[in-house]
């Protein structure tokens, strides 16, 4: 704390539990700091603690990077003592709060002594006393005094923390752990909210106006970080690359498949990350097309607060959705001078190399009708306003347990994401259907009755081919 000055940094712990006045004293220290709380594990990247030969990533007091995340968390026996101290208490759905019976160890000690006396005219006279053995006998009592109950009892009313924790505490067997229930942490005010710990550690937090006081601050003028440059054997210099834009883009789409012929269906591609500015962008958009276009969408997610915006957007304008990355042929939209005469880019959607992570199923689940190919992969996480998504998906239609805690079906603790398979996100009502991006976009769906909206007209039809007749002749 002496080195961070005046920094206010959020507690990520994962603890089993230890010492109980050490765990008092660290709640004191928290809050007298005014520190926030989350139960979370920390993973480490490329430097983390106890390497060999780790130094510093830099020296500005960031020593390791990592990723904070609520899986497999932990904060039990006397670590939620401690958790008691911070100001904002956060435990995310898949992280575990639990107490139990204090357990206390007591040691009788057993000592023998030698001394050694001195006889001077016909009087004894201590000279040396020695310990020769010390023998240690513990034992250990697994019910809390009466003077213990009652410092507990003013510790966690002094962390504004209701007598409940201290009844589960005593009901519960030193040998058991019981976990505590979020609503039940809420009832008892050790928890301050439903969120998660993305609400102090997820990366976009750091574009809010003010910045939490955990993001690093930069100055107008501060000089661009050194990178470090290495040499390549027969490569020549160049220029540093600008940053790439990943943000999310919108573009019109017309089907460039041959399979349609001039029949084709138009859509609305959305790749990249959603960002604060994503659905003015898209509002925008829709203002100019004048027709319902389903929006085929691949992201790994971005801004939690957009991705709702978005949601509403798309079910406002009844808008249907579909999971698929858009493959531009010909005339690009990256591409310098490319612009066609009609605003529409030619492409084919394709379920290869598309997903949807993170807050991209909020905004999926905005859709009227909503698709995912069988081998797309969509995967969701813990995420921060726990409270708010339920809400939403209760808006929406779609069950309020498809964000954790739900079922397992494929747990990717690389990435601590939740891989969601096609029948759970039927059963979650997160698709309204086991089709993919072919039932809006396929090369047929022009050929089909009633004819869909993002079907050209028919009288354009005639004109286009007309004009296809004579530059033939």
């Amino acid at each position: 704390m002496k080195k961070l000055g005046r920094r206010k940094l959020p507690i990520i712990v994962n603890s089993p539990g230890g010492n109980v006045d050490a765990a008092l004293q660290l709640g004191r220290i928290i809050r007298k700091n005014k520190l926030d709380i989350a139960v979370g594990i920390t993973r480490f990247s490329d430097c983390w603690p106890g390497m060999k030969d780790c130094r510093a990533n830099d020296r500005k007091g960031a020593a390791y990077f990592g990723i904070a995340s609520d899986g497999s968390a932990m904060c039990n026996s006397a670590c939620p003592l401690m958790f008691a101290g911070g100001v904002g208490r956060v435990v995310g759905g898949w992280a575990h709060l639990g107490v139990h019976q204090i357990t206390t160890t007591h040691f009788r000690t057993k000592r023998q002594y030698r001394t050694t006396y001195r006889v001077v005219r016909g009087k004894k006279y201590k000279v040396t006393t020695e310990t020769v053995t010390q023998d240690n006998i513990g034992y250990k009592t697994y019910e809390m005094s009466k003077a213990l109950e009652k410092r507990l009892s003013a510790y966690l009313r002094e962390m504004g923390v209701g007598r409940g924790v201290l009844d589960v505490m005593k009901a519960t067997p030193a040998s058991d752990i019981r976990q505590i229930a979020l609503d039940d942490m809420l009832t008892m005010k050790l928890v301050t909210s439903r969120d998660t710990l993305d609400i102090l550690t997820q990366a976009g937090i750091c574009r809010r106006s003010p910045a939490p006081a955990n993001c690093r601050e930069i100055p107008a003028n501060a000089k661009p970080a050194k990178t470090a440059v290495v040499a390549v054997r027969g490569a020549t210099p160049s220029a540093r690359p600008a940053p790439v834009d990943n943000s999310m883009r919108f573009v019109l789409v017309r089907s460039s498949d041959p399979k349609c012929g001039l029949d084709c269906p138009e859509w609305i591609a959305a790749q990249g990350t959603i960002t604060p500015d994503t659905q003015k962008i898209f509002r925008q958009l829709l203002d100019t097309v004048g027709r319902r276009l389903p929006l085929i969408v691949s992201s790994p997610g971005g801004d939690l607060l957009s991705a709702f915006a978005m949601g509403r957007l798309i079910r406002d304008r009844k808008l249907d959705v579909a999971i698929a990355r858009t493959d531009f042929t010909g005339c690009k939209p990256q591409d310098k001078g490319c612009a066609p005469p009609d605003g529409f880019y030619p492409g084919v959607a394709t379920d290869l190399g598309a997903g949807c992570d993170a807050a991209c199923p909020i905004m999926l689940a905005g859709g009227v009708r909503r698709f995912v190919g069988p081998k797309v992969p969509v995967s969701v996480q813990s995420l921060a306003f726990a409270e708010r998504i339920r809400s939403y998906l209760a808006e929406m239609s779609v069950r309020q347990h498809l964000f954790p805690p739900m079922p397992l079906d494929r747990f990717d603790y690389k990435r601590n994401r939740l891989r969601l398979e096609p029948g759970t996100m039927l059963t979650m009502r997160l698709t309204t259907g086991p089709e993919s991006a072919n039932h809006l976009v396929g090369p047929t769906v022009c050929k089909t009755e009633p004819r869909p909206q993002n079907c050209p007209a028919v009288s354009a039809l005639r004109l286009t081919h007309n004009s296809h007749q004579s530059r033939s002749r």
